[in-house]
């Protein structure tokens, strides 16, 4: 959404920005409503909306990475126990695609592939997705409470995400404008709902630059604007890097308590494969323990 008019300065009314943000407003929410409304490529979105009704549901975006959701599915299993999962795949590549579905169908998890993306850049890329998911599983599939996470957001630890949402409608790691400004909005890779909180609510999980939000903050306008953040229990959240002696912003890892982000788009692509592989060696005891469960 554009910004309100008179947040706008006399240079942005002398280059015609009101107008010019509320053209390309109009324009994103345009392709938004079109998009939602297309069936899914793989999968029955109703089918899902069924499973999830009345109980507590986590979704994941799957982009491009089967590993990252082989990865993923069993450590939810272990550490969330009793939360449906659900995979979405906004993969392009039919390869990619097709090799996560094979890992959700191996593990016994619903996997639906999301339309043909009219987005290249991934924050709105994947802020549309969510969109998708919001208006063709969640709203009408009525859960008691759920989940948003990235696909390289992994458990670490026995967690239950949602207990925060006995006491409040939204948890997870709060993010704010650059420079911090009163917005905020939660990440879109770790975001928790109270859907009786928000049912009604026109949410949009995309982003919304001309407030200087990202995937998430087009929250902002019809729910984090009427939440009080200081009175909000938040995801504690650090940044360090995945080696000793590299610099965090070349190779961060992020704690979202005991969630590891691996912050995969980040780093030369031979840092990122050297930093899946100390991934896979952190989670490897807990992937060993989750081989051991009993089959559902």
């Amino acid at each position: 959404m554009p910004k309100k008019l008179s947040d706008y300065t006399f240079a942005d009314w002398t280059h015609l920005r009101p107008l010019s943000q509320g053209l390309k407003t109009a324009r994103y929410n345009r392709i938004d409503r079109r998009y939602r409304q297309q069936p899914a490529k793989v999968g029955d979105p109703a089918a899902v909306a069924k499973m999830i009704t009345g109980r507590r549901a986590l979704f994941t975006v799957a982009y491009q990475d089967p590993q990252a959701i082989d990865l993923q599915i069993p450590l939810i299993r272990l550490f969330v126990p009793g939360a449906p999962y659900i995979v979405v795949d906004n993969s392009p590549d039919d390869d990619r695609a097709a090799e996560i579905e094979r890992i959700a169908v191996a593990h016994g998890v619903p996997y639906l592939r999301a339309p043909e993306n009219p987005w290249q850049k991934s924050s709105r890329s994947h802020g549309i997705v969510l969109n998708w998911i919001w208006h063709n599983i969640i709203r009408p599939g009525a859960p008691e409470m759920f989940g948003l996470l990235d696909h390289d957001l992994f458990p670490t630890a026995p967690d239950d995400p949602f207990a925060p949402l006995a006491t409040q409608d939204v948890y997870g790691y709060v993010r704010t404008t650059e420079p911090p400004s009163e917005r905020w909005f939660l990440w879109a890779g770790f975001t928790m709902m109270r859907f009786s909180a928000v049912r009604d609510l026109p949410l949009d999980f995309g982003q919304d630059w001309f407030l200087g939000l990202d995937t998430g903050g087009g929250n902002w306008g019809p729910l984090y604007s009427k939440l009080d953040l200081a009175k909000l229990q938040q995801s504690p959240s650090h940044f360090v890097p995945y080696r000793e002696g590299l610099a965090t912003y070349d190779g961060p890892f992020q704690w979202c308590g005991t969630w590891l982000h691996e912050v995969g788009q980040m780093g030369e692509p031979e840092i990122m494969r050297d930093k899946r592989r100390v991934v896979v060696d952190l989670l490897t005891p807990h992937l060993e323990a989750a081989r051991n469960l009993p089959p559902r």
